[in-house]
């Protein structure tokens, strides 16, 4: 990542610290983000998210490239005006070393997931990054869905084994299959593979792709698309479906939920994803606060942190930018009804005691769509055509190990980390 020659690292710096001086003064706080990019959110972040900062903060949203140039260039210069910066936990994962340790920073009464706080030391014995806001997938179902519960089962701790029993009741009691899957063209599915049942069956994402463990998932899988609603195949969002009833249980991400949520409140329920034998598999979009080691004024941004991370602040945040709480809040009775209903099963989600993120993909570069291809092509031939899941798995295996080479992308959560491209084993 430290490319550039410290002369042209001090070039960028210049022309980028000329041009904020235009809309920001000296004593400003810079804070340097890749969130909140659209107008009205980062307006929303300036007037009800940071007024209550004591201090002055100048929050400047960028894309990705201009974000990294000026970040790289502060860096190789060895000094710059970037105070705080906000960015998914995969774009700090090449910068470990140049963050500033958040280890003593002050939480205040800010009641931290502890998961994301593990994924915020980026694999150290430092706190690199302090959480800031998440958004994921759940479950979600028809209130009439729960006279069909297992015995015994416990709705915010299913297990994949418990899921597949319910829809099986389901579909026997009902006459037909009441369980719905986002697998059309434009479906999610390749998250659920990737960041649910991979790290609940394998505790990996990659490197166990053709496990016996995984092979089990698969089969397990299969099991419970027999009593998966036929019509998924061309699902791509599934609040269509809840609305209709078509189905009465489904997974799909927060936003595609949403609809059903707002329009019948009292009809439908969100929960955690299941858990399988490695624990409760979960695909978190984690957003953390950090501060470059180059930051001037240390204590100050120090102080911006901790304020990112008070329960009032998240809050402030949830209505700005729609990304959910990573502290333990209650929300306002007057939150839209997806957000209070999503936000209660995402915290318990991330907040289970059997909690295990498998994170979005980090440096794939141009190879994600092949690396998410993999897992729907697997999917399509085990469960669609029938194939042999041994026979798949060792196939598409290969295919696998070929993106990671070509892509020399290292491991990332649940996987270990790695010295050079992830290994397929």
């Amino acid at each position: 990542m430290k490319s550039f020659v410290k002369q042209t690292g001090a070039a960028v710096v210049a022309l980028s610290l000329s041009v904020v001086a235009n809309s920001a003064s000296a004593q400003d706080l810079l804070f340097w983000s890749k969130q909140g990019k659209p107008v009205e959110e980062a307006q929303a972040m300036r007037d009800a998210v940071l007024s209550g900062f004591e201090g002055s903060v100048d929050f400047q949203p960028n894309d990705g490239g201009p974000w990294l140039t000026r970040l790289q260039a502060e860096i190789e210069a060895g000094e710059g005006k970037i105070g705080v910066l906000g960015a998914l936990h995969g774009d700090y994962t090449t910068f470990a070393d140049d963050l500033a340790d958040l280890s003593d920073i002050d939480l205040g009464d800010a009641a931290m997931n502890e998961t994301f706080m593990e994924l915020g030391k980026l694999g150290t014995s430092e706190q690199k990054y302090i959480p800031w806001m998440q958004a994921t997938y759940v479950m979600a179902a028809n209130k009439k869905a729960l006279e069909h519960l297992p015995e015994g089962a416990d709705i915010d701790a299913l297990t994949y084994d418990q899921l597949i029993e319910w829809s099986k009741t389901m579909a026997e009691e009902t006459g037909s299959p009441k369980f719905g899957f986002p697998a059309g063209p434009k479906g999610l599915k390749h998250r659920f593979f990737q960041g649910y049942m991979y790290p609940s069956y394998t505790n990996s994402m990659v490197t166990k792709f053709r496990s016996a463990e995984a092979e089990t998932a698969w089969n397990k899988f299969k099991e419970l698309w027999s009593y998966t609603n036929p019509g998924s195949t061309g699902y791509s969002a599934m609040q269509e479906q809840l609305l209709t009833e078509e189905v009465w249980v489904v997974f799909d991400h927060t936003a595609r939920l949403a609809n059903a949520f707002n329009e019948r409140p009292d009809d439908f329920i969100a929960f955690p994803a299941p858990a399988g034998p490695t624990g409760r598999g979960f695909m978190p979009v984690v957003v953390g606060v950090a501060i470059p080691k180059t930051a001037p004024d240390m204590d100050a941004a120090k102080k911006l942190v901790s304020y990112m991370a008070n329960p009032a602040t998240q809050i402030e945040t949830l209505k700005a930018l729609s990304f959910f709480p990573v502290v333990d809040v209650e929300l306002p009775s007057d939150m839209p009804a997806a957000v209070q209903l999503s936000g209660s099963a995402i915290a318990k989600m991330s907040g289970s005691a059997d909690a295990n993120p498998g994170l979005l993909p980090v440096g794939l570069g141009d190879l994600g769509g092949e690396f998410s291809q993999v897992y729907t092509d697997t999917f399509e031939r085990i469960v669609l055509g029938g194939e042999d899941v041994r026979a798949v798995l060792d196939a598409q295996a290969e295919t696998l190990r070929n993106v990671m080479v070509e892509a020399n992308a290292p491991c990332w959560a649940p996987d270990p980390a790695s010295d050079g491209p992830c290994p397929v084993e």
